[in-house]
């Protein structure tokens, strides 16, 4: 039973580092919050929901990756592309903060506010398997292994492709990068692209391990992954992976011994003590230090 939370606590985690890594990823880069990310995030349910009605689940997967990157530019483009100034970051963040409040009210329009269960899925998915006296789902390890690849192509493109190296360039020194010719406009939108992707991805994984889409999940899974963000340090890719991962196998044995009513607030305790103790977070060098970004 003990092994079956802490399986259970790292699927929990692996989601929410998918969320926490796009958030910071647009933190190091622009050093803005973007707050259409939990809505994105909640689309990517609505959009597995849609692509199950007709297609097999990889299509669904490949639809929520496209169709989230694309929502990730439009909000660039929308909310962003005219606040680029350091003064302008209070404003970038409300125009996102509308944008969201605009996705959830079109969901709101189409589906309504209660929760709509997925088409059933039959298949491998729902088969299970034992490992020393405890039974696990393969959705699970599903879940696990499209994160891990995930964060395994995501740090191969970082650390050793072109468009990686003009990230990092942008996050540590922007104005440096221009004068050496990265375009600048062209990272930033891949930097969105990619942060929506994968939180559309994480969207619907959350919705196949629940059954259901709904629109106030966003809301929940977005603050806890913000939160997360500040324990592993603002802008650390590393700090967000393991802090989310950390956060999930805590909240789930706090259940496992019957704390379940703590386990909700684990996030905010974690996060309060993290910032008494270590302002900078479990992995960033120093408060927002350009150096530990990204």
């Amino acid at each position: 039973m003990l092994l079956g939370q802490i399986l259970n606590g790292l699927v929990s985690g692996a989601m929410y580092a998918l969320v926490a890594i796009g958030f910071t990823l647009i933190v190091g880069v622009l050093d803005k919050l973007n707050f259409t990310h939990p809505e994105v995030f909640m689309l990517g349910g609505f959009i597995g929901l849609v692509s199950l009605t007709y297609l097999p689940l990889e299509w669904a997967f490949i639809f929520a990756f496209l169709i989230g990157g694309l929502l990730g530019l439009f909000t660039e483009f929308v909310a962003f592309r005219r606040f680029q100034s350091a003064d302008s970051r209070i404003t970038a963040a409300l125009s996102s903060l509308a944008l969201g409040l605009v996705f959830i009210d079109l969901v709101h329009k189409f589906w309504g506010n209660e929760n709509v269960p997925l088409p059933p899925q039959t298949g491998w998915l729902t088969e299970t398997f034992e490992i020393a006296g405890v039974r696990f789902l393969n959705l699970q390890l599903m879940v696990l292994g499209v994160t891990l690849a995930l964060m395994i192509g995501l740090h191969f493109l970082i650390h050793h492709m072109k468009i990686g190296r003009q990230i990092r360039a942008v996050a540590e020194a922007p104005t440096s990068a221009t004068l050496l010719g990265v375009n600048v406009l062209r990272v930033k939108q891949a930097v969105f692209f990619i942060s929506s992707a994968l939180a559309a991805i994480a969207g619907l994984l959350l919705a196949l391990r629940s059954d259901a889409v709904g629109s106030e999940i966003g809301l929940t899974f977005g603050l806890k992954a913000m939160a997360i963000m500040a324990i592993g340090g603002m802008g650390d890719l590393r700090g967000a992976v393991l802090a989310a991962l950390l956060i999930g196998v805590i909240e789930a044995l706090m259940f496992y011994f019957g704390w379940g009513r703590l386990g909700e607030m684990t996030v905010w305790l974690a996060m309060i003590l993290i910032l008494l103790l270590r302002p900078a977070g479990l992995f960033a060098g120093g408060l927002h230090s350009r150096e530990q970004r990204v």
